[in-house]
């Protein structure tokens, strides 16, 4: 199994629009995304985001977070483990609260997947978040990209 882990911000005239951008901003703008859960088969391999053929398909682990409320801090954090089993992902967001312990609480709810179904971590936890302070309306993601040879252009 192939994924890709993005991340993107933006701003837009609407709510719709700022997390269109956001899309466009992490690379995954283009595509159709159907929101899975959060399973990985094991050994799951971690590759640069390619380009996707524009209106595909695409399974993903999606967290993301519009405001149009100018100052408020919004953040999307996805953390990802990956043992030699399975692998599991957990997204969480945030409104005015600190990413790092956003970050914190996503590296927690993954390591307790992890462990509660006895799977040993391989390597690193990885994490990828987006935090942006809306000006007007404004839009983060942070996603697991589910990457198949007939999605790629």
């Amino acid at each position: 199994m192939k994924i890709a882990i993005v991340s993107g911000k933006d701003e837009g005239p609407s709510k719709l629009n700022a997390f269109d951008n956001a899309l466009t901003d992490a690379g995954i703008g283009d595509v159709n995304l159907i929101k899975v859960s959060s399973m990985l088969a094991g050994n799951a391999e971690i590759n640069k985001l390619p380009k996707l053929k524009a209106g595909s398909m695409v399974n993903c682990v999606l967290s993301e977070v519009t405001s149009d409320k100018p100052g408020d801090e919004i953040t999307a954090v996805i953390a990802v483990a990956i043992g030699e089993e399975l692998g599991c992902v957990v997204e969480t967001t945030g409104i005015n609260e600190d990413p790092n312990e956003l970050i914190e609480e996503a590296e927690m709810m993954v390591n307790y997947m992890m462990d509660k179904r006895g799977v040993k971590i391989k390597g690193d936890l990885i994490v990828e978040s987006s935090t942006a302070t809306v000006r007007e309306i404004a839009s983060v993601v942070a996603s697991v990209v589910y990457l198949k040879d007939e999605l790629i252009e």
